[in-house]
């Protein structure tokens, strides 16, 4: 590791101890962290692991690389209407990494637990022989029985989605395109707006509660809306229809429809939103937007369940719109 980097366990002490403060991760002084539900609680667990140029650029803000693999697994926990109560950190740092470098990761670690009430439990660092990977395992409590799943939708259901879709797809194209913005007209605002989207997701676990009370199905938009209605639609054995036209969108979005409207599924469908994809029966849709908006956490219909088992259908202007690239984003 070289003489001026801290070993293993003093690298432990000095940077990861400090942000164990929940009793089960035992101090991060034995080899597995104990964890004990609450009585009337089921544990939530969920995995996701970030890679350097696939999910996020070698050259971001450590700070950021931190925030971002934290927050992805707190929207799958908060998609199934889970609270966080702690993660597991696999680090594998590539050969010329600095400890200014990693001091800064802890700290934007540090800042994302105090924002969402989560702790540290434990994890591995090893040294990584491709770049650097970090994997979170997230661990989340709720009510027994109460998770909610995406194969509940059912026909009649309305579709809500939190936040605003495509940004995160429109940041992407700008970091691989320097001249991505100016080509579109772009302020230095819009650009820093789409940039934050991609780079720093915004979890949405404030609907947590809303969610396990009025959702039939949930899951986050990860892979892009349109192939998460794919996900849903065959988990549920139902049809979905989604109102391109309703779709929420920020200004930089619909300046951005304007300028390109054949491009708009591209964005929806880009992937790494991580807002929230609920269907709820239409009898209690109103009772979860006022949830929703008491949670600082509002919602917006976009479309409707089906019976048409595993399709999902595009309508824009009342039309039928016809997109070639429903796969959504994909690893392999």
């Amino acid at each position: 590791m070289g003489a001026d980097r801290p070993g293993e366990f003093e690298l432990i002490k000095r940077y990861f101890a400090p942000l164990a403060n929940d009793p089960g991760s035992l101090g991060l002084t034995d080899d597995a962290a104990v964890l004990t539900p609450r009585a009337g609680y089921d544990l939530v667990l969920t995995k996701d692991v970030l890679a350097a140029d696939i999910h996020f650029f070698a050259d971001d803000a450590p700070e950021a690389i931190a925030a971002k693999a934290l927050r992805v697994n707190l929207s799958d926990l908060a998609a199934k209407g889970a609270r966080p109560r702690g993660y597991l950190l696999g680090l594998a740092l590539p050969s010329n990494w600095t400890e200014s470098w990693l001091c800064r990761f802890c700290k934007g670690l540090a800042a994302d637990q105090a924002a969402f009430d989560v702790q540290l439990l434990g994890g591995d660092t090893i040294r990584s022989g491709n770049g650097l990977q970090v994997s979170v395992t997230a661990i989340g409590e709720v009510a027994t029985g109460r998770a909610v799943r995406r194969s509940g939708a059912r026909p009649g259901d309305l579709l809500f989605v939190t936040g605003t879709i495509g940004d995160a797809a429109a940041g992407l194209k700008a970091r691989l395109d320097p001249q991505f913005c100016k080509t579109h007209g772009l302020s230095a605002v819009q650009e820093r707006h789409i940039l934050d989207r991609y780079l720093l997701p915004r979890p949405r676990t404030r609907l947590a509660g809303p969610l396990t009370e009025y959702a039939n199905a949930a899951m986050d938009i990860s892979d892009g809306l349109i192939a998460d209605c794919a996900h849903m639609a065959k988990a549920s054995g139902v049809g979905i229809s989604i109102d391109m036209d309703k779709v929420p969108l920020s200004d930089v979005l619909r300046d951005l429809k304007g300028r390109s409207a054949d491009d708009l599924a591209g964005y929806l469908n880009g992937g790494d939103d991580y807002e929230i994809l609920a269907s709820v029966c239409e009898q209690k849709a109103q009772e979860f937007m006022t949830a929703a908006e008491a949670a600082d956490c509002p919602v917006t219909a976009v479309g409707r369940v089906t019976e048409d088992k595993g399709t999902v259908k595009l309508l824009a202007g009342g039309k039928p719109v016809v997109y070639a690239q429903e796969g959504g984003f994909r690893h392999f």
